[in-house]
């Protein structure tokens, strides 16, 4: 399923256009892209496709991760170990970081590679962001 909605992601030419076409109707890209979120897709060696939003080079996407995360006070990492710890890596280390993810070892590796300021909710996504939807649409 997944490897199709690459393949039309990549014959539309990006993310928006698979939204703008009603091909991605929800999820993480669809929330981020139709409210104006600025997000960064660094891309990695396993990747498949890559997406056309996708950015290959990693120079460029650290200078970008960099610029991003500069003047935040929070930051959710999710699922993504690597990128978690490359993120982490680039931060000031007055910045909040909650890093959530089923493998309970992907917080101490975050926190032993020097993200000492991370905590961590060790929970499938597929529970965790459901829940903490709910619970910002009561706030």
């Amino acid at each position: 399923k997944h490897t199709s909605t690459i393949n039309s992601i990549i014959r539309l030419g990006s993310i928006k256009k698979a939204i703008d076409k009603g091909i991605i109707k929800h999820g993480m890209m669809y929330e981020l892209i139709t409210k104006n979120i600025p997000y960064i897709l660094a891309g990695s060696i396993r990747d498949d496709g890559p997406l056309p939003d996708v950015i290959t080079d990693i120079c460029e996407s650290q200078d970008k991760m960099r610029e991003l995360v500069q003047d935040l006070d929070l930051v959710l990492m999710m699922g993504s170990m690597l990128h978690s710890i490359a993120l982490g890596n680039l931060m000031k280390a007055e910045t909040k970081v909650i890093c959530v993810d089923i493998d309970p070892a992907i917080v101490t590796k975050l926190r032993d590679r020097g993200t000492s300021q991370a905590i961590g909710i060790v929970t499938d996504l597929g529970t965790f962001v459901p829940a903490l939807l709910e619970e910002l649409k009561r706030k």
